[in-house]
């Protein structure tokens, strides 16, 4: 609510109307805020009264502070911290206008700005800040940056684009405030509007965001393409033309699509209308892990699920990260316009890839106002989460047994936000044959595409630090993480093989 200053005396008059001068800084512009005054401890309180108040109105003999029964109208007014008095008034919202945020955004996110108190939690849970003193953290990325939007037309901050929509800052935040929908918004403005479209920066951005584009072209041919991607000269020029770090390896890209492996079975082996999934594999898992799409399939057709594949683009996620809001959206409508769709045919929608799931579920919604679009939030869900909701998985694990499977746990930041960080863990933690240990609660650092830009190339393996330690701490030297990127970055630090929990249940039960 929009509170009234209270001045007491005379109000500032023009001569010239005898109506109040346009220099009186009217309602709503307290001289002094909460802030700027001592804190208030109890009733024996004292303050200054203003030079025009009549000193015989209150006395600290006759009426201390804190005595209602003493208190006059023009006592009351006289508000110790500066703030504003609305006794007597009728106030009514519809005479203050609402505030425009970002003139080009569709966004007004002034109630989650107004909601942060300043108390830096996000600030101590952001990995970006503890390793680069120049980033100045999440609180001003988000709600600091909002509140100068409203107050002065200011230019957003070049340092959004070091944020690395990891979105821990989300789940840190005790007032829930929309911080990563803040960040996403501001990158868009900052992308669309400040940075130079014929930059090396903005270049290699668009191609780490599309990836999709490039995998389809490379899987054409994915011999030859790996072959190239795999010379010293392909990376050294990566990272001296358009700073993509020559310090990764490039993943292999799969001789078989997940979606060819599809075609080539013949889709779906079982069909029951009663339980049905649409799976949304996102990009990976078709290029370059197909194994991890076949594992997903199998297991689901093992609880007599009719999987269906409905064609798809790209989740959005690193276009997020990237500030390519306009090229996500292309690709949601898509996305929206078939998994709507499915849902109509009686699907649920499961990703094998915390973070496909988590845009689906928070960032389409967030950003996006399409039709259908809140449907799709609502049923979708992480493929091992899914399966642990609908199906008893302790009692089908019951009689399994594996050969020694010794698996170091990484949960992934975008798991995290979802609530899902101890699944795989408990999964199976019964298993015969199996001892799955977690590595611990950090971020592995590479965060999508911010890992594979030369410049944060060092940072995102200092913040992974603390994950290999504990992963080459751990017994077994086999990696197990929901996260495709996350699983290049365990593979990079530790040398260790990485598997997704989908393809240990496919060990576990199918025959």
């Amino acid at each position: 609510m929009t509170e009234h200053n209270h001045t007491d005396g005379d109000e500032p008059r023009d001569d010239r109307t005898d109506e109040p001068s346009r220099d009186d800084p009217g309602p709503g512009v307290p001289h002094l805020g909460r802030d700027e005054e001592p804190a208030v401890y109890g009733p024996d309180y004292r303050f200054d009264l203003p030079e025009d108040l009549d000193e015989s109105v209150v006395t600290e003999t006759d009426h201390p502070i804190g005595d209602e029964t003493a208190a006059t109208p023009e006592a009351e007014a006289a508000v110790p911290d500066g703030g504003a008095s609305t006794a007597g008034e009728d106030l009514d919202p519809s005479n203050y206008d609402a505030v425009d945020v970002f003139d080009t955004g569709a966004l007004d996110l002034r109630d989650g700005a107004d909601s942060c108190y300043k108390c830096t939690t996000c600030e101590t849970s952001c990995p970006v800040a503890e390793v680069d003193d120049s980033f100045p953290g999440p609180k001003f990325q988000g709600p600091e940056q909002w509140r100068l939007k409203r107050k002065q037309d200011a230019d957003i901050d070049e340092s959004i684009t070091d944020c690395s929509n990891c979105m821990r800052c989300d789940s840190a935040c005790p007032s829930s405030v929309p911080l990563s929908q803040m960040h996403n918004e501001a990158r868009s403005e900052f992308v669309e509007e400040q940075m130079e479209k014929l930059s090396t920066e903005y270049v290699r951005n668009r191609i780490l965001s599309n990836y999709r584009f490039f995998a389809a072209i490379a899987s054409k041919t994915p011999r030859l393409a790996n072959f190239v991607t795999g010379l010293s000269v392909t990376q050294w020029a990566g990272e001296k033309l358009l700073g993509i770090t020559g310090e990764r390896e490039f993943p292999d890209f799969a001789e078989e699509t997940f979606r060819e492996w599809w075609r080539e079975r013949g889709g779906a082996q079982v069909e029951n209308p009663e339980k049905r999934v649409a799976y949304f594999h996102g990009c990976y898992s078709n290029y370059n892990t197909p194994e991890v799409g076949k594992a997903m399939v199998r297991v689901y057709e093992r609880f007599g699920y009719e999987v269906m594949i409905p064609p798809q683009k790209c989740s959005g996620t690193p276009m997020f990260a990237n500030g390519m809001l306009a090229d996500a959206r292309r690709h949601a409508e898509k996305n929206v316009e078939e998994l709507v769709a499915a849902i109509g045919e009686g699907a649920d929608i499961i990703a094998s890839c915390t973070s496909c799931s988590l845009s689906l579920r928070q960032e389409y919604p967030e950003l996006f106002d399409i039709h259908g679009i809140e449907d799709v939030a609502e049923n979708t869900f992480e493929a091992l989460e899914y399966l642990r909701i609908h199906e008893d998985l302790d009692g089908a694990l019951a009689d399994a047994s594996l050969d020694g499977e010794e698996l170091a746990y990484h949960a992934p930041c975008h798991a995290r936000n979802q609530g899902l960080a101890r699944q795989a863990i408990e999964t199976f933690d019964d298993v015969n044959g199996v001892a799955v240990e977690d590595v611990g609660d950090s971020c592995s650092g590479i965060s999508g595409t911010y890992g594979w830009k030369a410049e944060k190339y060092d940072y995102s393996m200092e913040i992974g630090a603390e994950m290999f330690e504990h992963m080459r701490a751990a017994e077994g030297e086999v990696g197990m993480t929901e996260c495709p990127t996350c699983a290049m970055q365990m593979e990079h630090g530790t040398g260790y093989d990485i598997r997704h929990p989908l393809q240990l249940l496919e060990a576990a039960l199918v025959d």
